[in-house]
């Protein structure tokens, strides 16, 4: 039986996503879901290349339909079948990836672990040989303290959520910063959005950026590492991976004022109002006038 809420909607690698009528927003790129989860975010972290290692930690902010973890399972057992992975998803809408399930998603991807991903969606905890998987249900401001509180240290993190305009509470200072102190000290955090906003929110946690090719989309997405005192973390990415002298202006402007939410529990519109009062009040350049100089 499927979930009528959740229709599939093919995009342009031959992969299905859905539409979310909370966010307005489809859960994927038009230009390939799919793609977006192996290019945006495994392939950003180096799943592949770490999959040596006798065990990896992922936690995966905003699961949705599952695909992040699909990708970077296939990627990293590709490489060691004997990796041990553990994987924390985040997510409010357990409904989500009940949907990609019953919609046979994953039918076209040649995919080996669906019923991994099925056992997942439907009980939120998968124990089997190389896999210890559970699914967190909730607010993921609540949530991400149970992380802490397992002593959990990721060694790569998927932050995919809403976009910021959408879904402002996953993206700001307080709710990045919890997010940094689950990365291992030599983890990798990937996201889709390049956002100035979300850019300022990383390196207030202490976190070095790099911004990661564009897939589909003309923008980029971003990189983020632990900084350790002289060590330079980042030089483990490519230096095409380095910020461009305009995005590195972008985050002088206006619109690099970041989301506020100080307790992690106001709502969207609150959070929103917060921000664009601080801009109006900030004495930084104007957006537009930033956009004149480099996108004209």
């Amino acid at each position: 039986m499927t979930n009528d809420k959740f229709l599939p909607q093919l995009t342009a690698d031959g992969s299905f996503t859905f539409n979310s009528k909370e966010f307005g927003e489809s859960f994927h790129s038009h230009y390939g879901a799919k793609q977006e989860s192996f290019l945006k975010f495994v392939a950003p972290t180096q799943l592949a290349s770490r999959a040596h290692k006798p065990v990896l930690r992922l936690l995966d902010v905003c699961y949705g339909l599952g695909y992040n973890t699909a990708a970077a399972l296939q990627t990293i057992w590709a490489v060691n079948p004997n990796c041990d992975v553990e994987v924390i998803g985040l997510e409010m809408n357990p409904s989500v990836a009940q949907a990609a399930i019953a919609h046979h998603l994953f039918d076209n991807w040649d995919y080996q672990y669906t019923e991994i991903l099925a056992q997942l969606a439907f009980e939120h905890q998968v124990l089997r040989n190389h896999l210890e998987a559970r699914l967190l249900i909730g607010d993921a401001r609540s949530s991400i303290k149970q992380v802490q509180q397992l002593g959990f240290q990721a060694d790569a993190i998927f932050l995919d959520p809403f976009s910021p305009p959408q879904c402002p509470q996953l993206w700001t200072i307080e709710f990045i910063q919890q997010i940094s102190l689950c990365l291992h000290s030599d983890g990798i955090l990937a996201t889709y959005s390049c956002a100035a906003a979300v850019r300022t929110a990383l390196l207030t946690a202490g976190l070095q950026i790099g911004s990661t090719p564009p897939v589909g989309r003309r923008t980029p997405g971003t990189v983020a590492t632990h900084c350790r005192g002289g060590d330079n973390a980042m030089a483990r990415f490519s230096p095409s991976l380095a910020l461009s002298q305009a995005e590195t202006e972008h985050l002088l402007t206006r619109a690099a004022i970041p989301y506020r939410d100080p307790n992690l529990n106001d709502p969207t519109n609150v959070i929103v109002m917060r921000r664009q009062q601080e801009q109006q009040a900030c004495l930084l350049e104007p957006t537009s006038r930033w956009r004149k100089r480099w996108l004209t």
